[in-house]
């Protein structure tokens, strides 16, 4: 079932999937046990993430119906932004970049492994190779 998942995984949730990655690693050596940090998060994600879906959902026209998952990256990414913001501050990052070089490198190399199997799952036309 993951070897399927994966094979199929488009292009943008492929990006999607590592900008999560990045995230992960960041948090998991930045982690901060504050509550303070967590509600914030959550409070920005449940204020941000309702007009998101307005402007995506019901802004225009015409009513558009999502799916589960679209809904519940529209709450998440807030929420992982916002806690993302708070756990590096103070840290010496320039933009989402740590300044430990082994870090970043580390992200770098979980993205391009996720990217690597991602690629040798595919089907040989979505690869772009000719039999």
């Amino acid at each position: 079932m993951l070897t399927r998942y994966l094979a199929n995984l488009s292009r943008g949730r492929l990006i999607l999937w590592c900008y999560f990655i990045w995230y992960v690693v960041v948090l998991v050596r930045y982690f901060d046990p504050s509550l303070r940090i967590w509600l914030t998060s959550v409070g920005l994600s449940f204020i941000v993430g309702i007009a998101l879906f307005i402007s995506t959902a019901s802004a225009g026209t015409n009513r558009v119906r999502l799916d589960r998952w679209q809904v519940i990256r529209l709450f998440m990414m807030p929420f992982c932004v916002s806690s993302f913001s708070a756990l590096v501050k103070g840290k010496g990052f320039v933009l989402v970049f740590s300044p430990k070089p082994g870090e970043v490198l580390l992200a770098v190399a979980l993205c391009g492994l996720l990217c690597g199997v991602v690629a040798l799952l595919k089907p040989r036309g979505q690869l772009g190779i000719s039999p």
